[in-house]
């Protein structure tokens, strides 16, 4: 079984950076999409960002012009750059890696938290 591993989490204040990685532990054929989905106590789970295996990238209003995601297909890698961070940032952010066929993969979740 396929597993995703995060990492890059941590303790940052607010108006700093961090940067989440994401590795498949093995190959997953037939990526649709990528993406970044985050966990706050008490709330749903949402959808920060996602990429394409077209490269088209989609971002929740709340991190435009904040973050960007990128991805590689070939290495199914995908990263989270996030700058300006904000305390209403602070989740649990999990990996997802979409495929046509063998449907979606999840993350363990890797926590971030901003401090004001």
């Amino acid at each position: 079984q396929v597993q995703l591993v995060e990492s890059g989490g941590g303790l940052v204040q607010a108006g700093g950076s961090l940067r989440l990685s994401c590795a498949a532990s093995g190959r997953i054929f037939g990526i649709a999409a990528m993406g970044w989905y985050r966990q706050a106590p008490g709330k749903q789970r949402e959808l920060v960002a996602t990429i394409t295996s077209g490269g088209d990238t989609n971002y929740a209003d709340s991190v435009k012009g904040r973050f960007t995601i990128s991805g590689d297909n070939a290495k199914i890698t995908v990263s989270l750059e996030m700058n300006t961070l904000k305390p209403e940032d602070t989740a649990v952010y999990y990996c997802n890696v979409r495929a046509f066929r063998s449907g979606t993969y999840w993350g363990q979740g890797t926590q971030v938290t901003v401090s004001s």
